[in-house]
């Protein structure tokens, strides 16, 4: 399988957006709670896919999949890590958003529904294109 690059940098920024969206003051107008709660950690793990997706064109989706749930698992349980230094890049709001602030299990489910959605997004693309 070869992925286009321009198709996933497309993909990436909508997925930001949305989740960026979802974390804005906007966002409790429009959207329900449950949403507006777990929402950004499904896109931060399916934008993980997609950028995996883009830095290895030719990787399996399989491959992708683990890979990007392997990242997002550990970043979650890196957060059980408490040094000084890696709390102040928490402290900031890209730092939060990349690393998260604090370890919550419920992120581990939404992880994985994220990283699921890459791979049945890809996957229904790839066979729809047969």
């Amino acid at each position: 399988m070869q992925r286009s690059r321009l198709a996933y940098a497309g993909a990436i920024a909508v997925v930001i957006a949305v989740g960026l969206f979802t974390r804005s003051s906007f966002a409790p107008f429009i959207l329900p709670h449950f949403i507006r709660t777990y929402a950004g950690d499904v896109l931060w793990a399916t934008m993980v896919f997609l950028g995996l997706g883009f830095l290895f064109p030719r990787a399996s989706t399989v491959a992708l999949g683990f890979s990007a749930l392997g990242i997002s698992f550990a970043v979650e349980f890196s957060q059980l890590i408490d040094v000084d230094w890696l709390n102040r890049i928490r402290a900031t709001r890209l730092g939060a958003l990349v690393l998260g602030r604090g370890w919550v299990a419920t992120d581990l489910i939404c992880y994985t529904v994220g990283v699921g959605i890459g791979v049945a997004g890809e996957s229904a693309f790839t066979w729809r294109r047969r």
